[in-house]
């Protein structure tokens, strides 16, 4: 039993998808928040060269 409880401690083989997994939400995080924040300045910037158009 002690070497069962050992060996399940001392796995790391899930240790690496769970790093890729915070690295990919870190980085979903961080492009949520630049579209945030730019969403409004794009959306302008498309209604400024929509109008630029002639009707």
């Amino acid at each position: 039993m002690r070497q069962l409880i050992s060996s399940f401690f001392s796995d790391e083989r899930g240790a690496t998808a769970i790093e890729y997994c915070l690295v990919a939400c870190s980085i979903s995080i961080v492009i949520v928040a630049a579209v945030t924040s730019l969403g409004e300045n794009v959306r302008l910037l498309f209604v400024r060269v929509r109008d630029g158009f002639p009707q």
